[in-house]
């Protein structure tokens, strides 16, 4: 056998090798049993909106005022300014301490309460709903922790749901390198003897 044929031999027979190993490297998925399943909690806050109605009173003012603060401390400004001054002087204190005292009466009784038995104020009940922010703590599930049996080995992994009594693994083979592969299509090195 020459060299040339040998050589195309060999080459053969290395094409052969990285066809059988790469059909052997293939993956696969088998089913393996499910030992345990141990959920995976987190304690969250999801806060509420938590509401209830109140009655309430309230009061407003009327609106107008009563007359009789401004006109009974109008009557004692004018007394009071016309004590002051003499003349003309007298005439112009008279009417200052008229107009202030209208003025400070309104404000001592703006709702006739005190001179008038207070005849403009109003009282309203009413509904009113009040609200506020309560922390609501949940536990929630975030995954699980789940066991299973391969090929006599436990495997733990976390998994986003439960499997269930099994769960589907994927296996991938793997090339062993500690020995060169052996092909028995391949002629023995030159000088050796031929098996056939």
């Amino acid at each position: 056998m020459s060299n040339i044929q040998r050589l195309a031999l060999t080459g053969l027979a290395a094409s052969g090798v990285l066809v059988l190993s790469s059909a052997f490297a293939a993956d696969f998925t088998d089913v393996a049993p499910v030992v345990a399943s141990t959920p995976i909690f987190e304690h969250v806050n999801a806060p509420r909106q938590e509401c209830w109605n109140e009655q309430i009173t309230t009061q407003t003012q009327g609106s107008g005022g009563s007359p009789l603060g401004a006109i009974i401390g109008g009557i004692a400004g004018g007394v009071l300014g016309h004590q002051v001054g003499s003349g003309r002087g007298n005439a112009v204190a008279t009417g200052v301490g008229a107009v202030a005292g209208a003025a400070i009466g309104d404000k001592v009784d703006p709702n006739g309460g005190v001179f008038g038995g207070n005849a403009n104020a109003q009282t309203r009940e009413q509904i009113v709903q009040r609200c506020r922010t309560v922390d609501n703590w949940q536990e929630v599930v975030r995954g699980y922790n789940v066991t299973y049996r391969y090929n006599g080995r436990d495997v733990t992994v976390r998994l986003p749901y439960d499997p269930g009594p099994d769960v589907r693994v994927s296996v991938s083979v793997i090339a062993d390198r500690r020995a060169p592969p052996v092909s028995y299509n391949v002629p023995p090195p030159y000088g050796a003897p031929a098996p056939y």
